[in-house]
């Protein structure tokens, strides 16, 4: 009969569930052990003499119930590992054993042996009584283990079982396909025809694809489960090519797609399939759940209904985008948007001021890089939020340490593009600035050089407007977009910042120090103050000192830090 048909899906599950037994190495083993038992059981009660140990004699007969202790042993282990098959096997051993001590006893008159008998008789009911009454869990396991690893409305295998079915895979080295399937409009026969329809359609669909997956017809094979709701899993194996999996998928489809017809209504189905392989996409068993699903979203968000997709790295991307968006939007509603302080510096390590960082908490607590939430806060627009949580923050902060310690260090605060180029940006800046008690000239907002290739015209109007409210302005990422001599002249700032990508080749290599040196002289010939940032080593410092720097920002002097550090810093540098 061929492995693919004929109730696939219940052998598979009763072949994990022996997977789980005792292995039949150890049944050899127990044997092994019982006879060289049995041996010695016999060899010491029949051998004469003494045995050495240490300043005592002791008979070899004393060994006798040592040895014949150890047999008992393996004849309850057999009994409790393998079941049925131990208690007969161990049960035949035991008969066997009676006609041979029968004569010992009786006919041969060796009552030394009487022992022996009834130590038999002992162990017969012993472990009848065990096997009889572990049969009683064994059964209720049995249904235990049916439950854990059954849908009940369906009867379908369950999440849990393709789990167990894919450690195997895993463990063998198979590969396999994981395909994700999601009833399309499912909740509409729920909400028009009623919950018990929507709970006969969803078992009408688990027989159709039982009956396929057991029939042998893909030509593949496969183990349908249901995981959730209107949410289905197949795993597909014994396969050639990926176009084997994408025919057998379809036959899946092809089998929902025909009329159903629950309560007198006719009515048809369709739903979105996606997939992934194993080890070719992912070896890690998890990942395989989650890759299906991102395909499963990328489907719905397209609405491309009834489409058969295969994951790619791009989709988990897209799917990635969409949960940092929703750790923003959790964090931005529950105060989870926060800042630390980097600390700038003259050349002579005084104080400067701060830049502000925004930084942001996860759902449990901890910390999401800004690399992946703030290109996803930009992307969906939610960076303007992002940015005047930050700004109202630090500001809170240097309207406190201006009063507490007399000081006028300066705040650098970075603003998008994006935000920066939005007719209300200069409306919700100047509104955050009038609630402080803050010189404006004490802020200074950081805007790309990209800024300038963008929109020119309108970036300079809105740069002129921030210069009129008394703030500073500094180029930020220096050398790093399309700089241009002619934007620069015309660029209304105050500082010039040096991407820390060049500060980390200026000791490599003699142009590369060059090209820092020329940065700073442009800089200082445009009027504007410069400061590196990513400033690392002392070396670094060194040479951003002799080739005229005025500014330096980086780990070598300071790293961001909480407010409360930043303060207690203020506080030194008074």
């Amino acid at each position: 009969m061929d492995k693919k048909s004929n109730n696939n899906i219940d052998k598979t599950l009763t072949k994990l569930s022996l997977n789980k037994e005792a292995p039949k190495s150890a049944f050899i083993l127990l044997m092994l052990i019982y006879a060289i038992s049995i041996f010695m059981t016999i060899k010491s009660s029949t051998t004469q003499g003494f045995v050495s140990i240490g300043d005592d004699y002791i008979a070899y007969s004393s060994f006798t119930g040592m040895f014949s202790m150890l047999g008992n042993i393996c004849i309850i282990c057999l009994v409790m590992l393998f079941r049925r098959v131990g208690y007969i096997v161990s049960m035949t051993i035991l008969l066997m054993q009676f006609p041979m001590m029968i004569v010992n006893v009786f006919l041969r008159n060796n009552l030394s042996a009487i022992s022996g008998f009834f130590s038999n008789i002992m162990i017969i009911g012993a472990i009848s009584i065990l096997y009889f009454s572990y049969r009683k869990v064994l059964q209720y396991q049995k249904h235990i283990r049916e439950q854990a690893v059954t849908d009940r409305l369906t009867g379908l295998p369950n999440r849990f079982a393709c789990s167990e079915l894919m450690a195997d895979f895993h463990k063998r080295s198979e590969r396999f396909a994981l395909v994700s399937i999601d009833l399309n409009n499912f909740k509409s026969i729920n909400d028009t025809m009623g919950h018990d329809s929507g709970d006969e359609t969803l078992r009408e669909t688990a027989r159709r694809w039982k009956d396929l997956a057991n029939s042998g017809k893909t030509g593949t094979v496969d183990f349908i489960a249901r995981k959730t709701g209107d949410e289905f899993l197949l795993i597909v194996s014994d396969y050639d090519s990926v176009s084997d999996i994408e025919k057998t998928i379809e036959a899946y489809k092809t089998e929902l797609e025909k009329k159903f017809t629950i309560d007198n209504c006719d009515f048809y189905m369709t739903a979105c399939f996606g997939y992934t392989l194993y080890p070719e996409d992912t070896d890690i068993i998890d990942n395989l759940y989650l890759y299906a699903d991102a395909v499963l979203h990328e489907i719905k968000k397209k609405g491309d209904g009834g489409r058969i997709l295969r994951f790619t790295p791009d989709i988990l991307n897209s799917e990635r985008t969409l949960e940092i968006e929703r750790k923003i939007r959790t964090a931005l509603s529950g105060d989870k948007i926060f800042f630390h302080l980097q600390p700038q510096y003259d050349m002579n390590h005084k104080l400067r001021g701060f830049e502000a960082l925004a930084r942001m908490k996860d759902d449990d607590g901890s910390f999401i890089s800004p690399v992946d939430f703030i290109p996803v806060a930009e992307k969906t627009g939610l960076v303007d939020r992002i940015d005047m949580r930050v700004f109202e923050q630090s500001l809170d902060f240097l309207d406190k340490v201006s009063k507490e310690t007399d000081t006028d260090v300066t705040l650098s605060f970075n603003v998008s593009v994006r935000h920066l180029m939005k007719n209300n940006f200069i409306e919700d800046i100047k509104k955050i600035i009038d609630s402080h008690d803050i010189a404006p000239g004490r802020i200074e907002i950081e805007i790309t050089e990209s800024i300038m290739i963008d929109s020119a015209e309108k970036a300079l109007q809105r740069i002129d407007e921030i210069k009129a409210m008394g703030m500073k302005v500094a180029i930020d990422d220096f050398g790093t977009g399309y700089s241009s001599l002619s934007y620069l002249n015309n660029f209304p700032s105050d500082m010039l910042k040096i991407d820390k990508s060049f500060i980390d080749q200026m000791n490599l290599s003699d142009a590369s120090r060059q090209y820092v040196a020329m940065i700073i002289s442009i800089g200082h010939i445009l009027n504007l103050k410069v400061i590196s940032e990513g400033v690392e080593s002392q070396d670094q410092v060194a040479v951003l000192k002799s080739i005229g720097c005025d500014y330096v920002q980086g780990f070598v002097w300071g790293r961001p830090m909480a407010p409360e550090d930043a303060e207690k810093l203020v506080e030194k540098s008074v």
